[in-house]
């Protein structure tokens, strides 16, 4: 058992606590904040495992007696919490395959701290149940919506790559998620390329209908980030934070539709959150040589086609030690 959730995951079990009823009631707040806060921890979060840390309010309880004091901001996606992290407005947060290597080339003094396992089913292209396309090879000269530098991003590349079709014969649309999904619905894209829940979102309200999905083409992990100058003075924070990830990560795997009933933390039906959970791949784990490998894979395929303009070494970024 990795370093990261051994120790998380007994407290978990053996605390007894169901996610909805701590919820209800943040372990922070019911015993109190008595320790005086001397260090502070800025979380950026997207709708994931980390709203469900933010909900559990367990991280607060966890860091008190260390004089930590927690801050959420929650963002639509990878690439502006990078954004954020380069000048200085978070600490923490989560982000997808795609991402960091842009960042890096934009010289944010971002560091890899954790990662998850293999999600490939968690990320889709995607088009109307009556569209006419019905493989990758068919998108030649469509209008693809997706978030310009995000792990569906790359997912892109590689499936047009594997359907021997240029990135120049489509047409990619850089919208956020939310806009991406009027652009869909309106029919004004003939593609969306997509991760969960919206993925899950979009199946339900638009039946909408999935051409192909990242398995067997892309690895789709996640990635927990910090900046260099943060890991150097709170390390210790920064296990903990890793570690309570961790314990919940196992929590969920075992009990998908209990855990959904955090869907009113995404503001999404519950129904769809089980979907999307029941396709996601669970493990935290630290960071390994394989993942960096994988990232330099991305960040070379992205400089190639003059998407990243320079050249990374992916290692740059990497932790003091690899798994």
């Amino acid at each position: 058992m990795n370093r990261f959730h051994s120790s998380s995951r007994r407290r978990f079990v053996a605390s007894g606590l169901t996610l909805a009823a701590s919820c209800a009631l943040p372990l922070a707040h019911a015993q109190g904040n008595t320790a005086q806060t001397t260090r502070s921890l800025r979380i950026g979060y997207q709708k994931g495992l980390l709203s469900i840390l933010k909900g559990r309010g367990t991280l607060e309880h966890r860091l008190t007696p260390l004089g930590v004091r927690v801050e959420w901001t929650e963002f639509p996606s990878g690439p502006p919490q990078l954004e954020a992290l380069n000048v200085g407005s978070i600490d923490f947060g989560d982000v997808g395959e795609a991402p960091p290597v842009f960042a890096q080339a934009a010289g944010a003094p971002f560091v890899y701290y954790g990662q998850t396992a293999q999600r490939p089913a968690s990320e889709a292209l995607v088009v109307q149940q009556d569209s006419p396309v019905k493989s990758v090879a068919q998108l030649k000269g469509k209008r693809i919506a997706l978030t310009k530098g995000s792990n569906a991003h790359f997912l892109l590349l590689r499936l047009l790559e594997n359907a021997n079709i240029d990135y120049a014969d489509i047409t990619p649309v850089f919208l956020s998620p939310a806009d991406a999904r009027a652009a869909f619905e309106q029919k004004a894209v003939d593609a969306w390329v997509i991760w969960d829940p919206f993925l899950a979102v979009v199946q339900s309200t638009s039946k909408a209908r999935i051409v192909a999905d990242g398995s067997g083409v892309v690895q789709n992990r996640a990635f927990y980030f910090t900046s260099r100058t943060y890991v150097q003075k709170n390390d210790d924070v920064l296990r903990a934070v890793v570690e309570e990830i961790g314990g919940i990560d196992h929590w969920i795997s075992e009990n998908r539709e209990p855990a959904a009933e955090f869907s009113r933390l995404w503001g999404i039906p519950q129904p769809i959150v089980i979907t999307a959970l029941t396709r996601l791949k669970y493990g935290t784990e630290p960071i390994s040589r394989d993942a960096l490998a994988n990232q330099q894979r991305i960040a070379d395929a992205f400089y190639k086609l003059k998407l990243l303009p320079s050249q990374i070494d992916v290692t740059a970024a990497a932790p003091r030690t690899l798994a």
